[in-house]
């Protein structure tokens, strides 16, 4: 099992986390390294299908054992920072000196 953080833009937003078959985490998260997508950008199905087994698997955040993805929900406005999709593809200029280290980017 894969776990999905789920990040909305809701005042009240819980952060919560969901496991996901390594099937389901992949209609999700189709491309190659790929952690970062946006729901608005899932159209097939099949995916829509795949979410809605997978919010039938919450797990506590102490029991999770790493985070695998992050779906974000009305939050476009981050795709200027995650234009590659990945966590190490994040603009350079958003995150810390020591991130930067941490994911190998010369700046």
């Amino acid at each position: 099992m894969k776990n999905i953080q789920i990040i909305d833009g809701a005042l009240n937003c819980t952060f919560s986390i969901f496991q996901a078959t390594d099937e389901e985490f992949y209609l999700v998260f189709p491309e190659p390294r790929q952690e970062i997508q946006y729901v608005e950008d899932l159209t097939a199905l099949a995916v829509h299908d795949a979410l809605r087994r997978i919010w039938q698997r919450p797990i506590r955040k102490r029991d999770a054992m790493g985070i695998h993805g992050t779906l974000f929900y009305k939050l476009e406005r981050y795709k200027k920072y995650y234009h590659e999709k990945r966590e190490d593809g994040i603009e350079p200029s958003a995150i810390t000196v020591t991130q930067r280290k941490l994911f190998g980017i010369d700046w």
